[in-house]
């Protein structure tokens, strides 16, 4: 049971800003503003209803699904109009936004009739019908903004309508020299009782190709309920369809077997006129996501403890989204993923793409909601059953603490050329709903925990003990081994087996723990805010001369007795017989 119907205007508990101030690149309603194309503005119907009956819920999860398949058409008209139509209000309301709030208004009556048949009748869903025209216009665009890009250049893609493979984006002003981001505030310290502890799983970088434009949290039951294609790791069984029980039988990708969770996130791709596997599909180049898709370098899942205290499992089939991938239309108050480079994450960026220094990498984090309402495995609006910690770790009254994912994925993209419009050196974006841009701040990350019992134990109580645990198997060189700056108060994840500028060192998989090892006295490895990053850095080795010694002291006892025994040769060789 997910609760009675109710409407409200934002989520309060599931903000993932809190702490970070004004998002740059807003307008004056906290809107990203658009560059380089039109879009069209529909308000979110799904995320205002923070609790439907289960009675209801499949009804009002298909009728949220048609909602988002009359959007993406809406935009597809608009943008084969061209962009002389996009500045035209008077033909493009009549051609396309009027008929798309009289769909809207259909399904919106059927969503509140469904709702009243389950006993709740909630008011003023009717006045979200209606949708606006974003312009394409930057309203201060800057020297790099303002590149032309009017043609297509042969194997790059480019469209007249706009900048990206398929039109709809990404453009230059998505980009930023990540040298030129001022570094992120240490987090505040830790208290006596933080469970200090971490828990890596191995689920490898999806080099198998598990891909589809489902979303069985958000659309379950409905076929490209997310119009974009994500990335799967861990279990191989998630789609549209998949039941818990489907997930719970199916395999995993990840090296202990016990961690059957899915883990998925929107696929990177470079805009380079490759025409993948996908390219006449729903999902893909049909609703404007087009490109190369990008195997990650490497990804991480580190589940990280508490700062106040100790963390309570999670339970099975727990459901969490962080980030909000309709963040370019809906405002950033729900955004969460953050963008960096090798070497300079200290530094971290939400609404623009990170250009890397040679020999950097890119480098996207995703970190997850920390704090669960004791009862739900999910919300009608996917959010208020999960929340993020307050700055000092406290979770909101009625919440407990879980352990935090942290999901790091590393890409080896090089820097796009941004003087000539990704023409020389392709630009790169996440998959998104075609009106969205391919925005980075519409990035998320979806995670559904099929953790068995047994290792769900462990891992909390790995946690809450302050000792570091990996895979129960031999690493796949996928994962790193977390490090902490002492009295920093911050978790860094140390990149394998990448080096990164400045630090000269990598960590192999091989030297992560294994489960059970205990951090030595006055180490920590705190854990990890959900707003930062510290730059990475390998923890410092204590006592690492005594293995040493016992490693070498037979090598030492052996010249000894040598030297010994040609001291009493020479001696032998002055006595006279």
């Amino acid at each position: 049971m997910l609760g009675g119907a109710g409407l409200v205007a934002a989520s309060v508990y599931a903000s993932a800003t809190e702490g970070r101030g004004d998002a740059p690149g807003t307008d004056a309603t906290g809107h990203v503003l658009s560059a380089g194309t039109a879009t069209i503005d529909c308000p979110d119907i799904g995320s205002r209803l923070t609790a439907v009956p289960d009675a209801a819920r499949s009804d009002v999860n298909r009728e949220l699904a048609l909602l988002d398949r009359e959007t993406a058409a809406a935009y597809r008209r608009l943008q084969q109009s061209g962009p002389a139509a996009s500045q035209d209000s008077g033909s493009v309301t009549a051609t396309i936004m009027n008929p798309l709030k009289e769909q809207r208004a259909a399904v919106i009556g059927r969503i509140t009739d469904a709702l009243g048949r389950a006993g709740d009748h909630p008011r003023g869903l009717d006045a979200l019908a209606a949708c606006a025209l974003r312009p394409g216009a930057d309203p201060t665009p800057s020297a790099t903004d303002r590149q032309s890009v009017t043609s297509p250049s042969p194997g790059q893609g480019r469209s007249a309508n706009g900048a990206g493979q398929a039109g709809n984006g990404p453009v230059v002003s998505d980009y930023a020299d990540i040298t030129s981001v001022e570094p992120d505030l240490p987090n505040p310290p830790q208290q006596a009782d933080a469970s200090r502890g971490t828990f890596t799983s191995d689920c490898g970088v999806n080099a198998g190709g598990l891909f589809n434009s489902d979303n069985v949290i958000v659309a379950p039951g409905v076929s490209n309920g997310a119009h974009h294609v994500h990335d799967y790791v861990g279990n191989q069984g998630n789609n549209a369809f998949a039941s818990d029980d489907d997930l719970a039988k199916a395999g995993t990708s990840c090296v202990d077997q016990g961690d059957k969770s899915s883990y998925y996130w929107p696929v990177l791709r470079l805009q380079n006129g490759t025409q993948e596997h996908d390219a006449g599909s729903p999902g893909g180049g049909t609703e404007g996501n087009a490109g190369r898709i990008v195997t990650p370098r490497q990804v991480t899942l580190t589940f990280v403890g508490n700062p106040r205290g100790k963390v309570t499992a999670m339970p099975r089939f727990l459901r969490i989204i962080t980030g909000d991938a309709k963040a370019f239309v809906n405002g950033p108050g729900n955004a969460n993923a953050s963008w960096s480079c090798t070497g300079y994450e200290d530094r971290q960026l939400t609404d623009k793409y990170p250009l890397c220094p040679p020999g950097s990498d890119v480098v996207r984090t995703f970190r997850f909601q920390s704090c669960w309402d004791g009862r739900n495995i999910d919300s009608a609006d996917h959010r208020t059953h999960v929340a993020f910690t307050a700055p000092d770790g406290s979770c909101p009254a009625g919440f407990r603490a879980i352990p935090q994912l942290v999901q790091r994925i590393v890409y080896d993209v090089p820097a796009p050329s941004l003087q000539d419009g990704g023409r020389t050196v392709p630009l790169f974006a996440v998959d998104s709903f075609p009106e969205q841009l391919h925005k980075p701040v519409t990035d998320h990350g979806d995670f559904i925990d099929v953790f068995d019992e047994g290792l769900m134990r462990e891992m909390v109580d790995c946690i809450n003990s302050g000792r570091v645990c990996g895979p129960s198997g031999v690493g796949s060189g996928t994962a790193a081994a977390p490090s902490a700056a002492s009295g920093s108060g911050t978790t860094t994840l140390a990149p394998t087996p990448t080096p990164t500028p400045g630090t000269g060192t990598t960590v192999a998989a091989s030297e992560l723990p294994r489960a059970g090892a205990t951090i030595p006295p006055g180490d920590s490895v705190p854990s990890v805010s959900p707003y930062t990053l510290a730059q990475p850095r390998l923890r410092e080795s204590r006592g690492g001369l005594a293995p040493t010694g016992l490693h070498l002291w037979p090598a030492a006892l052996g010249t000894l007795l040598a030297l010994s025994g040609l001291i009493m040769y020479l001696r032998a060789r002055r006595l006279p017989y």
